[in-house]
């Protein structure tokens, strides 16, 4: 298996589990890394033997634009729902991260590794 990965992806996503947070939408970071079997890609040299991160990175800011989430957890789980089940990945790790939220703390976030069987 290979890893796909995309960093630092950046989203406007409304977010919180205070009322304050969830007022406006804040920019968070998508760390993701995508396991599939790429030997056929390399070789044919077609997207269509791999997974087009294009249409994945647009795929995910259509979904995160109108969904609104309490805790980190819960939006990573919703990328690797849709990395598994849409894009049919069999394995996939998600990390979210906020920026500056607490004073002191520059990022915090999550990991996540999920499969598509498990």
């Amino acid at each position: 298996m290979d890893t796909l990965f995309l960093r630092e992806v950046k989203f406007d996503v409304v977010i919180g589990l205070y009322e304050w947070e969830r007022a406006t939408a804040q920019t968070v970071l998508l760390d993701i890394d995508i396991r599939l079997p790429t030997r056929r890609a390399s070789q044919s040299d077609d997207v269509a033997d791999t997974i087009d991160y294009g249409q994945l990175v647009k795929r995910l800011e259509q979904a995160l634009a109108t969904t609104r989430f309490t805790l980190v957890e819960a939006l990573a789980q919703f990328t690797a729902d849709i990395i598994l089940n849409e894009f049919g990945a069999p394995w996939t790790r998600v990390s979210v991260t906020k920026l500056g939220l607490l004073a002191n703390v520059k990022r915090l976030g999550v990991t996540i590794e999920r499969t598509r069987f498990g």
